[in-house]
């Protein structure tokens, strides 16, 4: 029996309401693993933009500052 069928299975004994807990509660682990996927993309698309950046010269100097603030 795969998993989904498991999950099926144990779904179809709950009661309606808490069907419908269930339900509402998958809707929102869905919601996270999109959220999820989401962070993974930018951090993916970030670190892929910055790569070899450290090797490049620095274009300033700290003697380029004409204001400092404290």
């Amino acid at each position: 029996m795969t998993l989904d069928e498991k999950i099926y299975q144990y779904a179809c004994k709950l009661p309606h309401s808490f069907q419908e807990e269930l339900f509402d509660f998958i809707q929102y682990l869905l919601t996270k693993a999109e959220q999820q996927e989401k962070q993974d993309w930018a951090f993916f698309s970030l670190s892929s933009a910055m790569r070899d950046m450290e090797d490049e010269p620095a274009l300033y100097s700290s003697s380029d500052i004409k204001a400092a603030f404290a």
